[in-house]
């Protein structure tokens, strides 16, 4: 009796060290997807052959909110809002919630405090550590053009190396600048008294 005691017990005792450690990555990955922007679609067009990426320009209209339904802002009332994507015109939570999106779609996106204002927040209006949702309607989406991706990926880059060029030049110049002695007074005095 005491065996089957103890092999019931040992079972038991594995159940429950499963099932804590289960639990545990339930709630980390619980914990994980509150740290991440979530998107729900609301409504997807028909066709939705476009999909955004970073370096599109897009107008969205959007209205943002606090978690307790509180509306912040809302461009509903004005023009859309032009964003281009990669350019961090907006929060960051947003930006990332509208890549992979196509013209017409709308999504609720709920932004983690870390990914919207911070532990700052944007006082009076969002207060520090709140999380965000913003329901969106993308009104256009415009592809980048080779063009404007070249200049947005590469012109950086070449102004990022004629910075140190310049500054070189610039230095040499003031080196050998320095380094050409001008005459004194007195040797010019000794050049005129000899040449008479």
């Amino acid at each position: 009796m005491a065996a089957l005691f103890q092999k019931f017990t040992m079972k038991t005792s594995v159940c429950l060290l499963l099932l804590t450690a289960f639990i545990c990555v339930v709630a980390q990955g619980e914990e994980n997807a509150a740290r991440e922007v979530q998107v729900e679609v609301l409504v997807k067009p028909e066709t939705c052959s476009t999909l955004s990426r970073l370096g599109d320009t897009l107008q969205i209209h959007y209205t943002g909110k606090l978690m307790d339904g509180k509306v912040i802002d809302s461009s509903l009332s004005r023009d859309p809002l032009v964003v281009e994507l990669g350019k961090r015109t907006v929060i960051a939570g947003l930006e990332q919630s509208l890549v992979g999106v196509c013209e017409g779609q709308k999504i609720k996106a709920t932004i983690p405090p870390h990914l919207a204002y911070g532990k700052k927040g944007y006082p009076p209006t969002i207060p520090g550590d709140a999380a965000l949702e913003f329901e969106v309607e993308v009104i256009s989406l415009t592809q980048q053009t080779p063009w404007q991706k070249m200049v947005n990926d590469v012109f950086p880059l070449v102004c990022l190396a004629l910075v140190p060029t310049l500054l070189g030049m610039v230095g040499l110049y003031l080196y050998n600048k320095a380094k050409a002695q001008k005459p004194n007074k007195k040797k010019a005095k000794d050049k005129k008294s000899k040449k008479k």
